[in-house]
């Protein structure tokens, strides 16, 4: 492989000439550097990146912690940070959790200790002084669809509105009997999600009927849907509706619905954290839907900015907050 001295060798200049041409740090004769890019492309030289990065103090890396890729809305802002991050000349680290605190406290630790600049997460809730330790550090933080440390920035959506608005939906659909498939109430969205639910109920005068599946399946998979949807039809068979935390979840609940000879008219089916994949189905199903790919841009777009500002200019936490928008389709 070639190195920056047998460019230099090759274009008959020192290596310091070599290294300002390439760079663009100061001036060099423009016949001199068209001699040195002959040299670049004759010999194949790729820079040493990671030499460059520590030279610098900079990785150009960002690392990302979230729940899950497949079937979640995560895939879209995952996709949305990585282009983002891409434009501005840094890579991704991705690491998911299945919202295991040890699996996130593990891949936190790996991450402070290697080559990033930055972190994005998407948390558990249950590793927050050590996200907060990896800040103070000098680590760029951006918390993303869960907010749990006041002192980091962070890009979430309004959940309580989500939960509200979902249910009034139902209501004026005619639905009387809205059951809520929910998440653990430590986890931000889940929780906010539900005090939406409720306060809806209470203005409409309806009872609540929730789950929360006690089996091992992940939060974020058909199982849990499925397995919370029985549970909820056991609990009240009267149901009318069925709020689900996500999509993945609410493919779940229409599996079970299907299996228990429940017609759509008679139950009615919208996923309060919906994406692409809800478009997609047989029976396309009815969602609050985030601005996902929007979220993902934002967040490292604020990464990178909190990664280039100089210690003396850095700013205190940024907080933003977007809206769901509820996309009708078959499944209400």
């Amino acid at each position: 492989m070639a190195t920056l001295k047998d460019v230099a060798k090759l274009a008959c200049v020192d290596v310091s000439t070599v290294s300002r041409a390439l760079n663009n740090t100061s001036y060099v004769h423009p016949d001199t550097k068209a001699r040195i890019f002959a040299a670049v492309k004759e010999l194949s030289y790729q820079p040493n990146l990671l030499a460059k990065g520590l030279r610098q103090g900079k990785r150009n890396t960002i690392g990302v912690v979230i729940p899950r890729l497949i079937m979640t809305v995560f895939a879209e802002i995952t996709q949305g940070i990585e282009e983002e991050a891409r434009k501005h000349g840094y890579a991704t680290l991705i690491c998911h959790t299945e919202d295991n605190p040890k699996v996130e406290k593990e891949c936190l630790n790996r991450l402070r200790n290697g080559f990033i600049d930055g972190l994005i997460i998407a948390g558990t809730g249950r590793n927050t002084r050590l996200v907060r330790d990896i800040h103070s550090s000098g680590l760029a933080c951006t918390q993303i669809v869960r907010k749990q440390d006041p002192l980091i920035s962070s890009i979430v959506v309004d959940y309580k509105a989500c939960g509200y608005e979902a249910v009034k939906y139902l209501a004026s659909k005619g639905c009387r009997e809205i059951g809520l498939i929910n998440g653990s109430m430590q986890i931000t969205p889940y929780r906010d999600r539900y005090e939406g639910y409720r306060k809806a109920l209470a203005e409409l005068g309806l009872s609540e009927t929730s789950a929360v599946s006690p089996q091992p399946a992940s939060v974020h998979s058909l199982e849990y849907g499925y397995d919370c949807t029985l549970e909820l039809l056991g609990t009240n068979p009267k149901l009318d509706a069925i709020m689900a935390a996500a999509d993945v979840q609410g493919i779940g609940a229409l599996r079970a619905l299907k299996e228990q000879g429940r017609r759509l008219e008679q139950i009615r089916v919208i996923s309060l954290t919906g994406h692409i994949i809800g478009g997609m189905l047989e029976t396309a199903m009815t969602s609050m839907e985030m601005p996902a790919h929007e979220i993902g841009v934002k967040a490292a777009l604020m990464t990178i900015e909190e990664i280039d500002s100089p210690e003396e200019h850095k700013s205190g936490p940024r907080h933003l907050v977007y809206q769901s928008s509820l996309v009708e389709r078959e499944s209400t």
